[in-house]
């Protein structure tokens, strides 16, 4: 299987990096504008095919597979010209920028029987992995909440807001873990900037089963922070992608409710256990990712992050956009 890499800006590197290890995939090229990226790269990898012209490497048909890592709004474009020459294609998170879009190049890959995946790195961490594990496994019960904060002093973008930027890493998490899509979004949050794009942003995610899910992202926060908390009715999971060895904490902590003679209150009993920390697996999560899109190309199995899971975040995100523009407003997810 022959793959080019579209895109060695921030994350291309890394990109092409793992593809060159991954069995029965060669990284035949590697596209950018930059001459300078491609100097850059081909030191390291000097049988590197270079190119500078998008629409040459995709109409090459030495060429099975394009990743595309460049940036959102081209996301659309690359990869519909992509999977038309009869591609396979792994488009970086998210996977476009509306749901329309999504589903054009969705109806595509059905038609032309390619695969279309997305990276949304975090699904192959050792960490998500086994959070996801502990739950199929019913270890903390079902699920009441989720409630997550990646906020960092970062690259203000110029095209997209902090959501765009920050939260498909988090609500791909979500939606890999839950067993349910959310039915509204409500978002809110502010431009310090004076520019419209938001650098401060809240989202809220609403379930059918009465589970809430509340994300915080920021550019502007002096500290870097990561972290999960899953409140289940058995037990709660804490994933902090800070630490170096114990990402992930189980607390064998819970309440329980009932209700009092006494008109209008309720008894709350309180249950602290047990903290403890699972092995985790510690391969690279974007080796991880690259082996999944390889074997679905030369072995036609299930990617785990399928276009589905895309298209889920992006839905979300598109609803979270309209939410926000009208202060906070509730939202419906299709």
């Amino acid at each position: 299987m022959n793959l080019a890499i579209v895109g060695y800006g921030y994350w291309g590197p890394n990109l092409l990096r793992n593809f060159s290890m991954v069995k029965d995939c060669k990284v035949h090229s590697l596209c950018d504008l930059s001459v300078y990226n491609l100097q850059k790269a081909k030191e390291i990898y000097p049988t590197l095919q270079l190119f500078s012209n998008v629409d040459e490497v995709i109409q090459n048909v030495d060429i099975d597979a394009i990743v595309i890592a460049t940036p959102i709004f081209s996301h659309y474009s690359i990869a519909k010209k992509a999977l038309l020459a009869g591609k396979h294609v792994l488009i970086e998170k998210p996977m476009a920028t509306s749901v329309k879009e999504a589903e054009e190049l969705i109806e595509i890959s059905i038609q032309r029987g390619l695969v279309l995946m997305v990276d949304h790195t975090f699904i192959y961490t050792g960490a998500v992995q086994k959070m996801k594990s502990l739950i199929e496994q019913d270890e903390i019960g079902k699920i009441k909440y989720i409630d997550s904060t990646r906020i960092n002093l970062g690259l203000f973008q110029s095209d997209v807001n902090v959501l765009w930027d920050l939260a498909p890493h988090d609500i791909s998490i979500c939606d890999y873990l839950m067993n349910e899509k959310p039915v509204s979004v409500q978002t809110t949050g502010i431009s310090h900037t004076n520019n419209g794009i938001e650098n401060i942003a809240y989202l809220t995610l609403n379930f059918q089963s009465n589970v809430i899910a509340h994300f915080n992202c920021s550019w502007t926060s002096p500290v870097k922070l990561r972290q999960m908390l899953v409140g289940g009715d058995k037990k709660m999971l804490l994933y902090n992608d800070m630490e170096m060895t114990e990402k992930v904490k189980i607390y064998d902590t819970g309440f329980h409710h009932s209700s009092s003679e006494e008109k209008n209150k309720i008894l709350i009993d309180y249950r602290i256990g047990d903290i403890y920390t699972p092995k985790l697996e510690t391969t690279e999560a974007l080796l991880n990712m690259a082996n999944d899109f390889v074997r679905a190309v030369t072995q036609g199995s299930q990617p785990i992050c399928d276009y589905q899971l895309g298209l889920s975040v992006v839905k979300i995100l598109e609803a979270s956009q309209i939410s926000i523009k009208n202060g906070g407003k509730e939202v419906k997810i299709a």
